[in-house]
């Protein structure tokens, strides 16, 4: 497991000099209180950020830029209802509302809502018309500055579309029941595959969309295209599909049976984030399931004992265990099936390995904002 990070306390330059020669402190600038709380935000570390933005809604009430983090800031640490109330803020009738307010609130709204599906479906569909007005507005310009933010755009509307799809498909909704469901989910991919052609996550979602139609070659087929498109792929670009997109996609494989490319899509995800606890789940999901085919096939797969798996589900299910509870995960059937599938290897006689212990996470050191800036103009901390 990846060593717990501490953050350092940074003094500044001001004071490594003598006393006589230190300069005035300076109030930091609100675009480097932005960046800094930007910065935050990538590093996980949500309490000092919403101290950063929060300094800037203090001189700026009406920052779009400020309110969006915060709202993140908000929703990561567990605080939904005052996330809501951030995201709202950008949006009419609020007064303070640009116009037209930035789609990302819309995104965030329609994941919010997922006890009204209806609501989440406006919200998704207002984030694209805004989506597609300005890369209309892109496509038309002829800078060559503009191309990434086209492909950012149209990137962003895709995963609107495929939104909308995953609740139309949703069994826990009633809209799943519609008799224009499937047509729906079908117009919708079309659209987003028109948007961005070759597009993994739309190509991952049609796949879905074939399996529940029980075309498993032709879901085999589409997921095949979707994986080609970046299986090869450093863990660190940012052209990968994010992290539950990937998690999707590995579900999908499992369920076909296709063990080797869950493994390898997994082995990426915990590159990038060794404490991912529905990663530690599939992957012990999977080496169980593996266990299994082994034992029907002879007692071995890929030159592998059914025993030998069979240790490392049960190893990757005890690591899950260990996250789920020292990160309070909400999913709780998650666990119930983790302990479930535990009682099995019990019975089969598969112990734990030896000295796999998951240790806990540290804390984050606590840091203060100070008020002032180097002399490059960035946000220190003392």
């Amino acid at each position: 497991m990846g060593r717990t990070r501490i953050k350092k306390k940074v003094v500044t330059k001001a004071t490594d000099l003598p006393l006589q020669h230190a300069s005035p402190l300076k109030t930091p600038s609100i675009p480097s209180l932005l960046e800094k709380a930007q910065s935050l935000i990538i590093e996980c570390n949500y309490d000092l950020a919403q101290r950063f933005v929060r300094r800037v809604l203090e001189q700026q009430p009406r920052n779009t830029q400020a309110k969006e983090i915060l709202g993140v800031a908000l929703l990561e640490t567990g605080e939904i209802d005052a996330a809501k109330e951030a995201f709202l803020s950008l949006l009419p009738p609020n007064p303070d509302a640009s116009s037209p307010p930035p789609p990302s609130a819309h995104l965030y709204l329609a994941q919010l809502s997922d006890d009204d599906p209806r609501l989440a479906l406006q919200h998704y569909q207002a984030a694209i018309d805004i989506l597609s007005a300005q890369l209309k507005g892109k496509e038309r310009a002829t800078d060559e500055g503009g191309k990434s933010d086209e492909v950012e755009l149209k990137t962003n509307i895709v995963r609107a579309l495929v939104g909308q799809v995953e609740i139309w498909m949703d069994p826990t909704y009633d809209l799943c029941f519609e008799p224009n469901a499937e047509r729906t989910c079908e117009d919708l991919l079309a659209l987003a595959l028109q948007t961005d052609p070759g597009n993994p996550e739309a190509l991952q979602a049609l796949s879905s969309v074939r399996m529940s139609q029980q075309r498993p070659e032709d879901a085999k087929e589409c997921l095949e295209k979707a994986w080609s498109a970046w299986k090869n792929m450093d863990p660190d670009d940012p052209n990968l599909p994010p992290i539950p997109s990937r998690l999707s996609l590995v579900k999908l494989f499992i369920e076909m049976s296709l063990f080797t490319p869950a493994l390898l899509v997994l082995h990426g995800i915990m590159a990038s984030d060794d404490q991912e606890v529905e990663a530690w789940y599939l992957e012990g999901w999977c080496f169980f399931l593996m266990s299994e085919q082994a034992q029907e096939n002879g007692g071995t797969l890929d030159e592998l004992t059914w025993q030998e798996l069979a240790k490392d589900a049960r190893d990757c299910l005890e690591t899950c265990q260990v996250l789920h509870r020292n990160e309070e995960h909400p999913d709780l059937p998650l666990l119930g099936h983790v302990e479930e599938l535990i009682a099995k290897l019990d019975k089969l006689g598969i112990a734990s390995s030896p000295g796999d212990d998951v240790e806990d996470e540290g804390d984050w050191e606590d840091l203060d904002v100070s008020d002032s800036e180097d002399s490059d103009g960035d946000v220190e901390m003392t």
